[in-house]
């Protein structure tokens, strides 16, 4: 575990929230609106498209033919959809959520954008379901984009009473083959605290991306932050 803890954040309505019942809503207005694809996180942020940039950057080689995507808490994904279309991505790429609801709404966009054979969403829980044996080694590039958020607002503890998001960064490290990135985006946690929660035993920093910044007694900061892992090989 890191050996400096942020204090914990007080659990709140988003750490309990039942997603079914949003993407139960979100879908029935797709259904009816195709156009109208529900909430995409962090969209006031622009976060997916700078995550976009930033993944095809000139500071990263990657082989975006045979690169392997994982998005944790997908939601409706658009954040594969994106990579897709814009950033020419064109290797394996998997959307997992806990909520059923989420997988389906995603996987009925992905159908009416005739990519349902380019985008595998599924049902899994990070926190409680085995690892698939088909994952292997893990993902070349593993993206958290809000999901260590809204774990991290659950009171809920493990069985040694320990939150249950504390467990997160072993198990997230895991999905990350050797090499490979893992980008989390939060808008509870500081740059810094990310860093103190993932930085250490196989994770490496390897970039930030930056977002507008403000200003507020006497201190700059952003709305969200967007750090980016590297794991050792």
């Amino acid at each position: 575990m890191p050996s400096k803890r942020p204090q914990h954040l007080e659990p709140s309505q988003l750490g309990t929230k039942d997603w079914d019942k949003t993407y139960d809503l979100d879908l029935i207005n797709h259904l009816s609106n195709p156009s109208d694809v529900g909430t995409i996180w962090f969209s006031d942020s622009a976060a997916e498209e700078k995550i976009l940039d930033y993944l095809t950057s000139d500071t990263i080689d990657l082989n975006l033919h045979e690169l392997s995507i994982l998005d944790l808490g997908t939601g409706n994904g658009s954040m594969l959809f994106l990579l897709r279309e814009e950033g020419g991505f064109q290797g394996r790429m998997v959307g997992v959520d806990y909520s059923r609801s989420s997988v389906n709404l995603a996987s009925n966009i992905a159908e009416g954008k005739n990519m349902e054979n380019e985008v595998d969403f599924k049902v899994w829980d990070i926190m409680r379901d085995n690892t698939p044996t088909e994952w292997g080694q893990g993902f070349d590039v593993v993206l958290d984009k809000g999901t260590f958020d809204a774990i991290s607002l659950s009171g809920e503890t493990d069985m040694t009473g320990m939150r249950l998001y504390e467990g997160y960064r072993d198990r997230v490290e895991k999905l990350v083959r050797p090499g490979g990135l893992l980008l989390v985006t939060s808008c509870n946690w500081t740059e810094e605290e990310l860093k103190e929660w993932f930085l250490g035993a196989g994770l490496d920093l390897h970039g930030r991306i930056n977002y507008p910044s403000f200003r507020f007694g006497g201190q700059t900061g952003q709305s969200i932050s967007t750090i980016c892992f590297e794991k050792r090989t």
